[in-house]
């Protein structure tokens, strides 16, 4: 029997099991699909951050970004540019199979096509498609919004669940900046994301009518298109992330960003905590709940505070129509208020811009008329 088994092979996947098998764990990966890091579930938009945790080289890297474009109505829009790197533009296949290979090289076993059904908490046995009983001692998570694992354990999905579609279209625009269009997805936004001078993903997600939001943003832009991109993300912690030997990474624990929907930062640090848990757990010869609430701890002191408030900063959103978002967009085009962006805004860390937005007296006006709004709508709408 493995000491750790990881089921999943996305990047908090392989982190886990590259993180064990170096401590000298020996470890196996379930992974559903013939091949790693397809298919591609993912805008392939990687902050900084996200980027240097993977601890990859640049080979899956298309292009990088400085800045970004809030495009509201006619008329209302404000960009800004950092004129320094904020952000890469990914391959994602070829991202997730060089961190499953620094997984492998670590000593990591990688049993591809391998679709776990479901687990027996109380036997410790890993269900698969094929018959296969896995006995574990412990297991770490990282099956996706759906986690199989999560399922078996009985905890509730994250309380709201968000759909994407993303395509690759012809596009002429400034290759450095990101477009972010809020009125086209009334519940989230949609977004450009420049490969090129001359190609860029365009996507949008939401929980409604997705796939009409996405034909009207997409008429936008003429020419031949690729789909490339569908997917579910997972918006909101669940409940409980850790059980019966188990501990829940990335989107099976609803770790994806609520202000943008990105999940690679939070799933590889999530792995982090679950990784040394699981190492600490194997030392201790513990593998139970109370000592695996450990992870729960390392997690939430990492980033939980940023998916609280990151959360609240949604559902504030989720409140406003295209006339609130102009208004914002608007009351934050000046100088000074764009300095700020550029100087504290972090894809990861956003409570600290946040917190300092909410300081500045010429923005009251505007966000506490929309505020009020909003109440009023989540009251009575």
């Amino acid at each position: 029997m493995s000491d750790v088994i990881v089921i999943g092979g996305g990047p908090a996947g392989s982190t886990a099991a590259r993180i064990c098998a170096k401590a000298g764990l020996s470890t196996r990966v379930l992974e559903e699909h013939a091949s790693l890091g397809y298919p591609v579930q993912c805008a392939g938009l990687l902050s900084n951050n996200a980027f240097v945790e993977c601890e990859v080289s640049a080979r899956s890297v298309y292009n990088t970004v400085r800045g970004a474009k809030i495009c509201g109505s006619e008329g209302h829009s404000l960009s800004f540019d950092a004129k320094t790197t904020k952000a890469y533009v990914v391959d994602r296949g070829r991202l997730d199979h060089e961190m499953a290979v620094s997984a492998a090289e670590a000593g990591a076993e990688f049993s591809l096509k391998t679709c776990v059904t479901k687990i027996n908490p109380v036997k410790k046995i890993i269900h698969t498609a094929d018959g296969e009983g896995i006995p574990y001692n412990l297991l770490i998570a990282a099956d996706g919004p759906r986690s199989v694992v999560a399922r078996s354990l009985g905890i509730s999905p994250s309380p709201f669940i968000y759909s994407g579609i993303q395509a690759e279209v012809p596009w002429n625009g400034d290759p450095s900046l990101v477009e972010l269009h809020p009125n086209a997805a009334p519940e989230f936004f949609a977004w450009v994301i420049p490969l090129s001078e001359k190609r860029a993903r365009v996507g949008l997600c939401g929980m409604k009518n997705v796939p009409d939001l996405f034909a009207q943003f997409l008429s936008r832009f003429p020419g031949s298109t690729i789909h490339s991109v569908t997917g579910t993300i997972p918006i909101g912690i669940r409940r409980k992330t850790f059980g019966s030997g188990c501990m829940l990474a990335g989107d099976a624990a609803g770790f994806p960003k609520p202000t943008s929907g990105g999940g690679v930062y939070t799933g590889v640090r999530s792995a982090r905590s679950a990784a040394q848990t699981a190492i600490d757990s194997f030392d201790a010869g513990d593998s139970t709940d109370a000592f695996l609430s450990q992870y729960e701890n390392l997690w939430r002191e990492d980033f939980g505070r940023e998916l609280d408030m990151g959360l609240k900063a949604l559902e504030f959103r989720r409140n406003l129509d295209p006339e609130d978002i102009d208004a914002a967009i608007d009351a934050m085009n000046t100088p000074e208020i764009l300095d700020l962006i550029i100087r504290f805004g972090d894809m990861d860390r956003p409570s600290d811009l946040l917190k300092r937005l909410a300081m500045k007296p010429g923005l009251y006006g505007t966000f506490g008329r929309i505020g009020i709004k909003g109440i009023v709508r989540s009251v009575f709408g």
